[in-house]
């Protein structure tokens, strides 16, 4: 799955275990820019270092799975939580419409230099 946003915060790396690391990203999404959405997003292991070039009002490209789990308290009643799990992230450049098109040279001129005869037959 993959969505695109802007970084509202970029959480630091919390060492929940010997073996396990985390890191939140949160995503401001405004698919109705007047009621944005602010997703939060877990990168994990080895992807935490993922977010070390992003700050808030980057403009991201995410792309996660999403998982979910269930959890049963001491009164055997279970509850479930979904996660979004990063695995890539992509800066949206300002200019990305302009970058991706491709810069050509300027048209030449090859018709004849003036005064020569031009002896083709259309």
């Amino acid at each position: 799955m993959e969505i695109k946003g802007k970084v509202h915060e970029v959480g630091a790396t919390q060492q929940v275990s010997e073996t396990f690391k985390k890191r939140d990203l949160i995503v401001e999404y405004a698919e109705n820019p007047t009621y944005p959405e602010y997703i939060r997003f877990e990168a994990l292991q080895d992807k935490t270092a993922l977010l070390d070039t992003f700050k808030a009002g980057d403009e991201v490209e995410v792309f996660f799975n999403l998982r979910g789990r269930p959890w049963t308290d001491k009164t055997g009643k279970t509850s479930y939580f979904n996660s979004l799990v990063i695995w890539r992230i992509n800066a949206i450049a300002a200019g990305a419409q302009a970058a991706a098109t491709p810069a050509y040279a300027a048209p030449v001129d090859v018709s004849n230099t003036p005064g020569e005869d031009d002896d083709l037959p259309f």
